[in-house]
């Protein structure tokens, strides 16, 4: 009776845990979503500084989401991929206070993003995709309004919503 207790205790122990990192990957993902909003808006309003303290609290964030608990193999696999893409463009904006440089690596950080956002929908908020058209680079905003990241003030509100992702 004991070893029949212990094992249905594992068990369960088993598919709790799996279910709290089910839980757990989308509100990890909407931290590192929001922290991906930080860096935005520091590089829309020329703030370098920001932008670096703000990209190594993404990558932080980044870092932060499980490796276990996504729904499917594939989303995990693209997490990976686009996740490690994401940390080496942050490491550089981190490491450089220069805007042009910020915002060149942060193309590649809103092009990872954007996939990620359409791939797993595990937003908790709209999510609205922008696109630049002098840049030819799309990125994430978490208000309708345009924002530029990649001119800043020099054409803050160039730009246009291409898509948005209803919260999940």
């Amino acid at each position: 009776m004991n070893r029949l207790i212990l094992l249905m205790t594992l068990i369960s122990g088993v598919f709790v845990q799996q279910s709290n990192a089910q839980q757990t990957v989308p509100a990890k993902f909407n931290v590192s979503l929001d922290k991906y909003y930080v860096l935005k808006n520091a590089l829309a309003a020329d703030k370098g500084p920001a932008a670096q303290q703000a990209a190594v609290a993404l990558a932080a964030a980044v870092k932060d989401v499980p490796h276990k608990g996504f729904a499917t193999d594939q989303q995990h696999m693209l997490w990976m991929k686009e996740s490690a893409a994401i940390q080496q463009q942050l490491s550089l904006i981190a490491g450089s206070s220069d805007l042009k440089v910020q915002r060149k690596s942060f193309e590649q950080v809103s092009s990872s993003f954007v996939t990620l956002a359409n791939a797993l929908k595990l937003n908790n908020k709209a999510v609205f995709v922008q696109y630049c058209p002098m840049a030819k680079a799309s990125w994430l905003n978490e208000v309708k309004d345009v924002q530029n990241p990649y001119y800043g003030s020099m054409m803050y509100d160039c730009g246009s919503v291409t898509s948005t992702l209803v919260k999940k």
